[in-house]
């Protein structure tokens, strides 16, 4: 008993260290118990996720505010930036998607040294670039964020965003007068599709329930319209909804895209949700003018189909059915159905994926995790050809799908910066790109830099990928700092492409950079996104954990040096390392993060998470929704690492309540004299509103990282 009461008081006076130390902004806690099933979780920070609550926005307010007073003291922080703007500038202007019409070309570009992309336009490939539209003449704060030019070349159709939402108007702009029609349709999703009919005077799109962050409604119940250009909106014919299309069993949740082949030939019906495979219909043509579509079945999720893409009435495929690395097939147009499909590209020890098309070909890469190699297909002959393209992570798009044969492409490794490349699948000819290509002003990296594959051994005997990038004079002695970033969702992979400006600028600040690619990402195919997933997501989070001992034990680092870091459902991989083993990190950097799993399907975007992560309202996913579940993890009177949490107030994805809860239970639970920080970014949702925007949220953060793992440049004088 006696020993008991002692270790209680030793919690109790480090507590009271910590907070001496940093005086956060007060937070009270107020206990709500939450049944799951019989698993009691009490929350006692439940009334932070009232947004809409003056107390609560005061309480985000004193948190940001508290937070700069720290990161503006760091020393290092300004060159830093300076900096990463530097190695920015070296990339030259930076050209977007460039859509081709017959001579013309149209493209977003950001100038060297400016904020945000512009809408431009040139006469052949060596015309000048003439300005099409500038957001910031509309609204300052206002996001360009994607465009699509009527096939008459008379209009074009742009969606924007203020403050760095994911939630956009579109607006159509007359090409001539280069001024906006009067109008103005919305709110749409940011990644949503939107395209002019064939005959350029209606444009289709999918339009959200309600443009309020929170509302319940905001990704639920989704229409595709017909807007004609100069009617009403109110009057948009719909294409596709819950309600008027019963027979599509459509979930409140899913979304419809809508789009046509691209010999218009066919309309072409997408239900999108998180999930990594199609649910597609289709009708002729002809059934646009109708009053209502007949839409008929042509992907069905147990066809396990990833993408896909139509040419003279060939539906070609990528499935990962009986097949987890993939293989590429077609069925027929005229009569789909997967079980008599041609498979083309049958599955090999290398992952399939990336298919793109243009006029006559279909393109796609085989990976070995790292490296990408790029193929294409004859749609008509079936004849298959490597494209020689160097080593590396080689992706690319076509110029124009519906008019020609030809792409660009582009090549690059984790510190070598992209370099672009004009091919032809006609002719064959591959050349490096000499228009909307950057001046490419950045030095040898390899010169200074290794890069070091290995595969690690996670708990349970898997091999698992690590990417380490190192100073090539390192001492391997345990006292060089680390970062190591890891996601570990949707069947993403973490391919090398160059890192950026921002790690760039840590790496020279003498620290290692690596990448694990755990499970629940797609580096070794559809299974391995698999066991990631919904049950077996602990996996996610040991396989990271596997990666920095793995650093530790190899003396890349040491526990005290080390830098752990997740975005968004990251913060699932992140959030429950930290908790896990508070022991293996000096910092955790939770950038809008997933941190309280348990409670996602009372945000908006929860509903959307169930194919990956489960429901909390089945028992027995619920068991793994809890295990995910970072903030009921945190122990009163353990000590953490410094943990610095970024969240931007606009975002839809994840609700700037998820990160504000795990930032409030660190500060009052830690008992170590290791800092938690809030950053509140109020001009960015999800993603930041522009390149700038990024570099500073980016700049902060790993300040705060630095002046933690010791960088004399980085020292608070105290």
């Amino acid at each position: 008993m006696i020993r008991k009461t002692t270790f209680t008081l030793l919690v109790f006076i480090t507590s009271q260290i910590s907070q001496a130390q940093y005086k956060y902004p007060s937070t009270p806690e107020r206990p709500v118990t939450n049944d799951y099933f019989g698993t009691k979780i009490t929350d006692s920070y439940q009334w932070i996720e009232d947004m809409k609550n003056p107390e609560v926005q005061k309480w985000f307010k004193d948190q940001a505010n508290y937070t700069d007073s720290f990161i503006q003291k760091i020393p290092g922080r300004d060159a830093f930036l300076k900096r990463a703007k530097e190695i920015q500038n070296y990339s030259g202007d930076i050209y977007g998607y460039v859509r081709q019409f017959g001579n013309n070309y149209y493209y977003s570009k950001t100038k060297k040294g400016e904020k945000k992309d512009k809408l431009c336009y040139r006469e052949g490939l060596d015309g000048n670039d003439v300005v099409l539209f500038d957001p910031e003449t509309i609204k300052h704060g206002t996001n360009f964020v994607d465009f699509v030019v009527s096939p008459d070349q008379k209009k074009i159709a742009i969606s924007l965003s203020e403050g760095g939402s994911e939630i956009c108007d579109l607006k159509i702009l007359d090409i001539a007068t280069k001024t906006f029609l009067p109008d103005n349709l919305g709110p749409v999703w940011s990644e949503f599709n939107f395209e002019f009919t064939p005959d350029s005077k209606a444009v289709i799109y999918t339009k959200m329930s309600t443009s309020d962050n929170n509302s319940d409604e905001l990704l639920k119940n989704m229409k595709s319209l017909l807007h004609v250009i100069g009617t009403d909106p109110a009057t948009d014919k719909i294409l596709a909804s819950k309600a008027n299309n019963p027979d599509l069993n459509l979930l409140e949740e899913q979304f419809p895209h809508f789009y046509f082949s691209d010999d218009n030939s066919y309309l072409v019906l997408s239900i999108g949700s998180t999930k990594s495979t199609y649910l597609t219909f289709y009708a002729p043509f002809a059934e646009l003018n109708k009053e209502k579509i007949n839409w008929k079945p042509l992907i069905k999720y147990d066809d396990e189909i990833t993408n896909f893409d139509i040419i003279n009435n060939k539906l070609f495929f990528i499935s990962h059915k009986n097949a987890p690395n993939s293989k590429l097939g077609f069925m027929d147009m005229k009569n789909p159905d997967f079980d008599k499909a041609t498979i083309v590209v049958p599955e090999t020890d290398k992952v399939l994926r990336r298919m793109q098309k243009t006029k006559d070909f279909i393109f796609y890469s085989l990976s070995d995790g790292i490296n990408q190699d790029k193929y294409q297909i004859n749609a008509k002959t079936l004849e298959i050809k490597k494209i020689p393209l160097p080593k590396g992570t080689n992706g690319g798009y076509p110029f124009s799908p519906r008019e020609n044969n030809e792409m660009i492409l582009a090549n690059s490794g984790w510190i070598t910066p992209a370099t672009r490349y004009f091919y032809n699948g006609s002719t064959g000819r591959l050349e490096k790109g000499k228009h909307f290509t950057s001046s490419k002003d950045h030095p040898d990296y390899l010169q200074k830099y290794t890069v070091k594959e290995v595969e690690v051994a996670s708990h349970d005997g898997v091999m698992v990928p690590l990417s380490i990038i190192y100073p090539k004079n390192m001492k391997m002695d345990a006292s060089t700092p680390c970062y190591i970033y890891g996601y570990g969702a949707y069947g993403s992979s973490e391919i090398p492409i160059f890192i950026g400006p921002a790690l760039m600028a840590l790496l020279e600040q003498n620290t290692v950079i690596a990448y694990a690619h755990v499970r629940g990402g797609g580096e070794k195919g559809a299974q391995w996104h698999k066991n990631g997933m919904k049950a077996n997501k602990p996996n996610t989070w040991k396989d990271f954990i596997a990666c920095t001992e793995y650093l530790i034990k190899e003396k890349y680092t040491s526990s005290d040096k080390l830098i752990g870091h997740g975005i968004s459902m990251g913060g699932v991989l992140i959030g429950r390392a930290l908790t896990s083993r508070p022991d293996l990190f000096k910092v955790g950097l939770v950038e809008v993060g997933d941190t309280n799993i348990v409670r996602s399907e009372i945000s908006p975007n929860g509903m959307n998470q169930i194919p990956e992560i489960g429901s909390i309202k089945n028992e027995e996913e619920a068991k793994s929704i809890l295990e995910m579940d970072s903030q009921s993890k945190v122990k009163k009177g353990e000590k953490y690492p410094a943990v610095y949490i970024h969240t931007g107030i606009n975002d839809s994805r994840v609700d700037a309540w998820m990160p504000g809860k795990f930032a409030a239970i660190l500060q009052n639970y830690n008992s170590s004299n290791n800092p938690t920080l809030l950053h509140v970014n109020y001009s960015s949702g999800h993603f930041a509103s522009d390149s700038n925007s990024q570099l500073e949220n980016d700049t902060d953060m790993f300040s705060f990282a630095l002046w933690q793992v010791g960088n004399p440049n980085f020292q608070i004088k105290q």
